[in-house]
């Protein structure tokens, strides 16, 4: 079976670097991104199978990384997303979820806690798999 990879957007460094140097060892391949537009750029390029989203990041914020995602999906597949933000706010947290996050986190949080968010997503994936994703599955 394939690793999935999982996208680490964070702008600050010291969190990006220990979700990443965690995240691995879990056994995720793992991409990084330090601001929104670089972000974006991987979304599409990397199409990853999970997607760490803080909100508050520079170039693009996560919410309009999100809103992209889902109005614009670079892939056919579903690409979960976990917000992990220092926003907190109900507010926030339901503007999320209004546009489509499918967790979210709030900083300070346990690492084991973002794990256990990707391992969540890992086992939906293949629940929500398209009838295209399916066909070319069988093949």
């Amino acid at each position: 079976m394939e690793r999935l990879k999982v996208l680490v957007a964070d702008d600050d460094l010291d969190i990006l670097k220990e979700m990443e140097k965690r995240i691995s060892a879990e056994g995720y391949d793992v991409i990084t991104a330090r601001d929104g537009e670089e972000s974006w750029q991987k979304i599409q390029k990397d199409s990853p199978d999970v997607i760490l989203l803080d909100l508050t990041m520079p170039k693009m914020d996560g919410l309009t990384i999100l809103k992209n995602l889902r109005e614009n999906p670079p892939s056919q597949k579903w690409q979960p997303v976990i917000i992990v933000s220092g926003r907190a706010e109900l507010d926030d947290i339901h503007k999320g979820f209004s546009m489509e996050a499918d967790h979210y986190l709030t900083k300070p949080c346990k690492m084991e806690d973002i794990l256990k968010g990707i391992r969540l997503m890992a086992n939906l994936i293949p629940q929500r798999k398209t009838e295209e994703e399916l066909k070319r599955q069988e093949k």
